[in-house]
């Protein structure tokens, strides 16, 4: 186990403005910070709803961008709209505040691309998607870890925001948790962190992801996927992927054993029918190029893809404990990513596309 929080700092709300570029109207990012201002206590030692401790990641920090991704302000956050460049603005700011590096090669974060709708009369949209880096013990040698959420969700349908407190404004926040430790203790191998775009709409960041000039995708061993991992009353983690790399059972037994949360296997086989999981997430791009997956979800609940996935919805304690339980299970993985990295397969097929195409 790697060092990490002994105890939570005191939570002092304040606020993360996107860059020049990405700012998008002082009304939204007023209504944005209000609305966090009114929630959140102005110090103390206790967060409302979580009695863990977590010893690996800032709870506090997490919980603040998760409430400002899931903010009605942001409405809903669907690829090509303004609370979409919102969103991305703050996890930018975050990727900045924590100290990840963009890839090398790169001056920035920020990687567009371009969505062409399949409806006719559509205009395309641009896609974007943010990439840091973290360098390992020998940077730009060996395998590498690419690590992944989705920050989109489904926006304004008939009237009502989908907010996608747990779809995947968990996820995304998880993200920069579990990056933030890694910042903080160099991993062995080079990690790509990446917060993906247009999952809703057929996988598309991840699809431009895998196609990028400047990103050796040779040298990905493992991707790990959050979507969804904020909202469980039981208390249960499903790790996805080792039905398919079987090989990596005994480390997630391993993370489980110890874990805060109850981690389990499974979702990832096809007698599962539509509770495999194995092609449900940005995963199942990677997952197409032979790579391993490892995919760390809750089960549906009643506010998957339903406009009450709220950000008081999510269960907080449950929340922190499993973002504790994913920087676990980053650790275990990078221990073992030389052995790991003989487990690529021949690539398959493309994945099915829902709704939009990427040129």
């Amino acid at each position: 186990m790697g060092q990490g929080m002994s105890d939570k700092k005191p939570f002092k709300p304040h606020w993360h403005f996107a860059p020049k570029d990405m700012l998008i109207g002082g009304g939204l990012m007023i209504a944005v910070m209000f609305g966090v201002w009114l929630f959140w206590p102005k110090g103390g030692d206790d967060l409302p709803g979580v009695s863990y401790k977590p010893v690996y990641v800032e709870a506090a920090e997490m919980l603040h961008l998760a409430q400002v991704l899931s903010s009605d302000a942001l409405e809903g956050r669907a690829a090509g709209t303004a609370g979409n460049e919102a969103a991305r603005g703050f996890i930018h700011k975050r990727f900045e505040e924590i100290g990840l590096l963009p890839l090398p090669g790169f001056g920035g974060y920020t990687h567009t691309f371009p969505v062409v709708p399949r409806e006719a009369d559509a205009a395309p949209i641009t896609g974007a998607n943010l990439i840091g880096y973290i360098p390992g013990k020998t940077p730009g040698e060996g395998p590498m870890l690419l690590v992944t959420a989705h920050y989109d969700h489904l926006g304004v349908r008939d009237g009502e925001i989908y907010n996608g407190a747990d779809d995947n404004a968990s996820g995304a926040s998880a993200l920069v948790a579990v990056a933030e430790y890694f910042a903080l203790h160099r991993p062995e191998h080079d990690m790509v962190i990446a917060a993906l775009d247009a999952e809703e709409i057929g996988l598309l960041g991840a699809r431009a992801l895998s196609r990028m000039d400047g990103l050796d995708m040779a040298r990905v061993a493992l991707n790990l996927n959050f979507d969804m991992v904020g909202r469980s009353e039981a208390g249960e983690l499903y790790v996805a992927g080792t039905y398919h790399s079987p090989e990596l059972a005994g480390i997630i037994s391993e993370v489980a054993a110890d874990a805060p949360v109850t981690l389990l296997m499974g979702h990832d086989r096809p007698e599962d029918g539509p509770n495999d999981w194995t092609l449900q997430s940005d995963h199942a791009v990677f997952h197409q190029m032979g790579i391993p997956i490892l995919y760390f979800g809750v089960e549906d609940h009643p506010g998957y893809h339903n406009p009450s996935d709220d950000f008081d919805a999510l269960t907080l304690d449950f929340f922190v404990r499993a973002a504790d339980t994913l920087v676990m299970a980053v650790q275990s993985v990078d221990a073992d990513l030389q052995e790991i990295s003989t487990l690529r397969r021949e690539p398959a097929g493309e994945t099915v596309q829902m709704e939009g195409s990427t040129q």
